[in-house]
């Protein structure tokens, strides 16, 4: 069975395990890890989407103790298999209320769906990181090479959308991947415009 849930952690008893639903993906971000290996972590990350919510949810219970994070993350865009994470967003507030629930999003589900795609995981969505990686429309093309028109708005948009669906909204940069100035100040005014907090992740190598 490929790899629908994995940690990052070195110990045998993660406290934050993340979910990857689907290598499908609107963008294909010059820095993306998936570029550059297969793997986590030594977890093959690159399958077919053909699963069951009961697989997700086999492979979950293999960490004991229950993780305290669970994070929608992997080799793919984790709204594009929208359905398959609401059911395991539902099923982690049914059996471990406890469980933070986090997603690592490019922002596109509005754009992609039609819709206002926030606010259907209002109350399943904890915290949602979303990768706004410039200050500019055309930057952002060349950084995300997006397969949708109109991207770097639908970001935004998303990043709004999140905030007034009451999800604790992140708006994230990846800089140091290369030579390139990206104007980190101008990133986080925007960030804060839309209601969310701002992070600078610096690029690593391997990706952990």
């Amino acid at each position: 069975m490929y790899t629908l849930v994995y940690s990052i952690e070195n110990d045998e008893h993660p406290k934050t395990v993340y979910i990857n639903l689907t290598n499908a993906c609107t963008n294909d971000c010059v820095f993306c890890l998936r570029s550059q290996k297969d793997d986590v972590c030594g977890a093959e990350m690159w399958h077919d989407d053909n699963y069951t919510l009961n697989d997700i949810i086999e492979q979950f219970n293999k960490f004991q103790p229950t993780p305290s994070e669970v994070v929608f993350c992997g080799y793919g865009e984790p709204f594009l298999k929208k359905d398959m994470m609401k059911a395991f967003a539902l099923y982690l507030r049914k059996n471990y209320p406890q469980i933070k629930i986090r997603v690592n999003t490019n922002g596109h589900a509005n754009a992609v769906y039609k819709d206002n795609v926030a606010e259907e995981f209002k109350d399943l969505i904890d915290e949602a990181s979303i990768s706004l990686n410039s200050d500019n429309p055309n930057d952002y093309d060349e950084i995300c090479r997006p397969k949708i028109e109109n991207a770097y708005e639908a970001v935004k948009d998303f990043i709004t959308s999140c905030n007034n669906a009451g999800i604790k909204t992140i708006a994230s940069i990846v800089t140091d991947f290369d030579k390139r100035e990206i104007n980190v100040n101008n990133c986080e005014i925007i960030a804060k415009q839309l209601g969310a907090e701002f992070k600078n992740r610096k690029y690593i190598p391997n990706g952990y």
